[in-house]
């Protein structure tokens, strides 16, 4: 335990010495010191996880290669990832400077490739743009609106999202059930904005259609009372962009990736948000750690841009 702990304490030794080394020594902005900082967290909280962890002076090119990798898993954007990569070469070129490695494991590292597979994401004021742009007025418009605040509110793939059931609506807790791929569930904490529209959609709309039977317990239905299909979700989405003149491409999925980012940006844990995508480790000798859903919630009320304004 006390080996574990000097060992923690020795990454936050050098982000410390590297955080000073940015301001004093590059002259860089405070907003770019606190995003490598924060990077170089991200980077040493993935290490700790290695079994054995692995420590600073100690990181090979495979180690960072894995972190990076993990990082386009979650659907990180690309400026995100083009920044994370900057910044562990700041920090390697540091402790090559001062003498504590005698070479960058970043050195030779290829990342080109990993570019081709980042999606686009939006920003909380495209997101709230898309929402302006739903007309209450329409008989569809508390579904679609309470459709656009789930899938941001809860990364949710479109999958789990038409196949959403009441019965796993958790509200008074503030989770949800998600059933992702090969039917494993999740809980995934929903903020009060998403709740609100689903209400209003339950009580306004839902409510007066004629539910077909095999879809009694499915949240989100078409006007004929059955279950959405995963088309007619890229449709809303796409009609709300096109509305709202969006120049980026943009899915379902976006909000998904847009979630992950945001989340990530503001200094959210790694294994917590992997854990509310849902998706399994990549690290195949690692045991898949499952985090207590309070402490989930919790990174959500403090990470997620609309949880903030809850």
């Amino acid at each position: 335990m006390n080996n574990e702990k000097s060992k923690t304490e020795l990454w936050e030794h050098y982000i410390e010495r590297f955080s000073f080394y940015l301001k004093i020594d590059r002259a860089l902005s405070p907003n770019t010191i606190e995003s490598y900082t924060r990077d170089i967290k991200h980077l040493a909280e993935y290490s700790f996880e290695q079994n054995p962890p692995i420590t600073p002076t100690k990181i090979e090119t495979e180690n960072v290669r894995s972190f990076l990798a993990f990082f386009v898993n979650l659907g990180i954007s690309s400026s995100t990832q083009a920044r994370l990569i900057s910044g562990i070469r700041a920090f390697f070129n540091f402790l090559v400077i001062e003498d504590e490695i005698k070479q960058s494991p970043v050195q030779l590292l290829e990342t080109p490739r990993l570019q081709k597979k980042i999606p686009e994401i939006l920003s909380t004021t495209e997101i709230d743009n898309m929402l302006s742009m739903i007309d209450l007025s329409k008989p569809e418009g508390h579904r679609n609106k309470a459709i656009i605040e789930t899938l941001y509110s809860c990364g949710l793939r479109v999958s789990e999202l038409i196949n959403l059931k009441i019965s796993n609506l958790y509200f008074d807790l503030g989770f949800i059930k998600v059933t992702g791929k090969g039917n494993k569930q999740r809980l995934v904490p929903i903020s009060k904005d998403a709740i609100h529209q689903i209400n209003l959609y339950i009580d306004n709309q839902r409510i007066k259609t004629k539910i077909d039977a095999d879809s009694d317990d499915i949240l989100f239905l078409n006007r004929r009372g059955k279950k959405l299909t995963r088309v007619m979700i890229f449709y809303i989405v796409k009609q709300l962009a096109d509305a709202t003149k969006l120049t980026k491409v943009v899915s379902p999925h976006t909000f998904r990736h847009s979630f992950a980012t945001h989340l990530v940006e503001n200094g959210a844990n790694l294994r917590a948000v992997q854990e509310m995508l849902g998706h399994e480790s990549i690290i195949t000798t690692e045991i898949y750690t499952h985090l207590d859903v309070g402490y989930l919630r919790n990174v959500v009320l403090k990470c997620h841009p609309m949880a903030k304004n809850s």
